[in-house]
This record gives structure tokens, C-alpha cells and sequence, in this order.
């Protein structure tokens, strides 16, 4: 029979995602994750000690005045099984890190427990974009895009607009888009390519160049502004590499001030737990709470199949049907011509 913490282990088998603060390393994140998940799992009631029957000597007056030795059966806990003599009965827990994070930028951190590492490695064999706010300020330029780094140059933005601004938007995602028709296996020609490219999961085939698949300003107000980024295979570095080139096609520099992620996968902000709900009760929501979304998805696409195969079925009976008809009426038309 299993015990408690066993069965909690258990239920805590699977993906969540959390929320990485700025400023903070993913291994400390993990560890800490860990340490929460350790406590609370052994924290479960302890089973029950197991009792055996040992033979200790009657404490009778009796006994001891007949002169013999008199022996009484007694159930005495098994101490070998105490929790204070095996110690904790989890000394260390698997927990995995998906996509990571630099220590620089903050959001969503997916992270899997267990077995749910398989799920993680699977889920991340499918190409699937990711979301990020890119926070800029134009006017300088730093050695390696980050505003707390050496600046190595300064110019002026009062000639940014925000129509210049759009329009080299629209040229990068353009050449990205081009890349990513490049990097793809699939002939765009095909109708797989189409069919592709409207569930949104035409992407180059294994691991390629960092790709934008979509790149818009959300706020503009020089020298600030606000960029909201869909990727493949990105770095953050990258992504403040990104902002600088921007500076640069405007005729002016540009720094990066934050990389935030927004999205990673299935997983959104509102799926992600914050500092204060790292303990293993709150992640035991959220992995029930992906798990029951998983099954809901599974349904619903078992329900689209069948839907589909009950189409099918009509438009089979329909065209028989039709046949038969078609077949009735030319008999009908020989008979009256004979």
C-alpha cells in the first residue's frame, strides 16, 4: 500500500508554469520550487506503524512468587518505521525547466515534476510561438543591448514617428515571415502548407534561426516605447538585439529595458504562480488545472473527428442516394421510349 506521501508525489506529476521575477536566476527559481514541493509532500500524515507481538516478562507479583519465568504476548510498534528513524521519506524531486530565462528578464517559467518531464520534452517537439513585451528607450546604445550595461553611443529620436516606426516594424516581420517559409519542410505550394498556416503551425523543421512571426508596437511615447514579439527559437539576447537594430533603421539607437514573456506555449500570465504561491498545495492546483484543460481539448477534438466522420457518412448516403435516383430515372426514361 502506498503511503500519503507517495499518492501526493503522484498527484503532483505534471506541467505548471511560474512566474520568474527580473532579477533573479531560473536555477535559484527551481531550487526553491523544489525545496517547497520536498516539504510539503513530506509533510503529509504519516501511515500508521506496523505493531509485531513480542513476548516480555508478566509483571504478575504471582509469577514471581511461584519461581518460574511467565511470559505475556504484547503488541509493540515496529520503532524501525518511525519517521524520526528513516528520516524523510523524499530526499530529492525531478523537477524539470522548459523554456528558460536569463537572469535579466522575467515571466512565464513552464517548469514539469516527475514524469511530467516527458510531458515537457514532448510538448516542446512541437513548434509553438511564444509571446513577449520587449520594453526600449531610444536615445542610446549599450555593448551588449541592455540599458544597465556601458553606454557606447548617444543620438537624438526627435525624428521618430510612429509611422516610421510601423513601417520598419512591417519590414522585419516581412523578412521573418520569408525566413520562415525558408526554414520549413513543407512545399508552400501544398495544401498541407495552407492547412498549416491556418492553425497557426507552419514553423521550420527542427531547430533554425530565431524567427518573428509577429512583431507590432503597443505603446509609443519617445523616448520610450513598447513592442509585443511572437517568436521561434529566440534568445533574449536576441530580442535586445532586436530593439537595437530598430534604432538603427530609424536613423537613431535604441536599448532594451526589459524582456518580459508573456506567453509560452499553452501557458499565460494568468496561468502562472507568483512568489507567494510556490508552495506544493498551489502547484497541485495548477497541474490539475492544465491536466483538466488537456482533457477538455482531447474531447473536443474527439468530438470534431466524429462530427467529421458523421459529415462524411451523410455526404455518402447522399451521393448513393442521388445514384439511385439517377439510375431510376434512366430506367424509367428507356421504358417509356421502348
Amino acid at each position: 500500500m502506498r503511503s500519503p506521501a507517495v499518492r501526493m508525489f503522484h498527484r503532483l506529476e505534471g506541467l505548471f508554469c511560474v512566474y520568474k521575477p527580473a532579477g533573479v536566476h531560473w536555477k535559484l527559481v527551481r531550487d526553491t520550487i523544489e525545496t517547497n514541493l520536498l516539504k510539503g509532500v513530506n509533510d503529509t500524515p504519516a501511515p500508521p506503524l506496523t505493531h509485531q507481538v513480542r513476548f516480555l516478562p508478566n509483571p504478575n507479583n504471582e509469577s514471581k512468587a511461584s519461581g518460574g519465568l511467565m511470559l505475556r504476548p504484547v503488541s509493540v510498534p515496529v520503532l524501525s518505521k518511525h519517521p524520526l528513524v528513516t528520516g524523510p521519506e523524499f530526499q530529492h524531486l525531478k523537477v524539470g525547466v522548459g523554456h528558460r530565462l536569463d537572469t535579466s528578464s522575467s515571466g512565464v517559467l513552464v517548469m514539469a515534476v516527475g514524469n511530467g518531464n516527458k510531458i515537457l520534452n514532448n510538448l516542446y517537439g512541437i513548434q509553438t510561438t511564444r509571446d513577449y513585451t520587449l520594453e526600449g528607450e531610444f536615445g542610446m546604445a549599450t555593448h551588449d543591448f541592455t540599458h544597465t550595461s556601458r553606454v557606447v553611443e548617444r543620438s537624438t529620436y526627435d525624428h521618430i514617428t510612429q509611422e516610421k516606426m510601423e513601417r520598419v516594424l512591417a519590414m522585419l516581420e516581412g523578412a521573418n515571415q520569408k525566413a520562415l517559409r525558408t526554414y520549413s519542410s513543407v512545399d508552400m505550394n501544398s495544401q498541407e502548407a495552407y492547412e498549416l498556416a491556418v492553425k497557426g503551425l507552419l514553423g521550420p523543421d527542427g531547430k533554425s534561426v530565431p524567427i518573428l512571426t509577429g512583431l507590432r508596437c503597443i505603446r509609443f511615447q519617445p523616448p520610450h516605447f513598447t513592442l509585443e514579439v511572437q517568436c521561434l527559437n529566440e534568445t533574449q539576447k536576441y530580442l535586445r538585439k532586436v530593439v537595437h537594430e530598430i534604432g538603427l533603421e530609424l536613423r537613431s539607437t535604441a536599448v532594451c529595458k526589459g524582456v518580459r514573456r508573456t506567453r509560452d506555449g499553452f501557458f499565460t500570465l494568468q496561468d502562472a504562480l507568483t512568489r507567494n504561491h510556490w508552495s506544493a498545495a498551489d502547484v497541485l492546483q495548477a497541474v490539475q488545472k492544465y491536466s483538466s484543460k488537456k482533457n477538455k481539448k482531447k474531447k473536443s477534438s474527439s468530438g470534431t473527428l466524429t462530427d467529421k466522420a458523421t459529415l462524411q457518412t451523410s455526404e455518402e448516403t447522399l451521393a448513393v442516394s442521388q445514384e439511385n435516383k439517377a439510375d431510376t430515372e434512366e430506367t424509367t426514361t428507356e421504358v417509356q421510349c421502348n
